[in-house]
């Protein structure tokens, strides 16, 4: 009984992880939304290559998402204040739990402040 409940609860596990997990087609993005934390991008990344093959610009209006396509237009609305961006997906992260997005430094401040490092935040595919 205890092998059979281990079992099932791996394979459940395994689904719920696997649709979660896999990267959003262009024609299935729009109007896509998701609700999590947003982060800013570190210094250190400046000029780095992204997963998209360009350079990381802090003072452009770009964006790391796990699953949206590369060049996918995404509205980013800070919760608290009501705030909004638009910004473009060019980059894959971010990699730390609860997070959903990362900005541009230069996104970030025009809906939050650094300081606070991380907000809550709702995103919309707009195309």
């Amino acid at each position: 009984m205890r092998a059979m409940s281990t079992l099932l609860w791996v394979t459940l596990s395994l689904t719920l992880a696997a649709c979660a997990s896999g990267p959003i087609s262009r024609s299935d993005a729009v109007g896509f939304e998701e609700t999590g934390g947003a982060s800013y991008y570190a210094m250190k990344y400046q000029g780095r290559k992204t997963a998209s093959g360009e350079l990381f610009d802090q003072k452009a209006m770009t964006a790391a998402h796990k699953r949206l396509p590369f060049g996918s237009k995404v509205k980013v609305t800070n919760i608290e204040n009501g705030k909004s961006v638009v910004v473009r997906v060019n980059d894959r992260g971010p990699f730390v739990r609860g997070r959903i997005i990362d900005l541009s430094k230069s996104a970030f401040q025009r809906i939050g402040n650094t300081r606070d490092g991380v907000i809550e935040v709702e995103i919309e595919v707009l195309r």
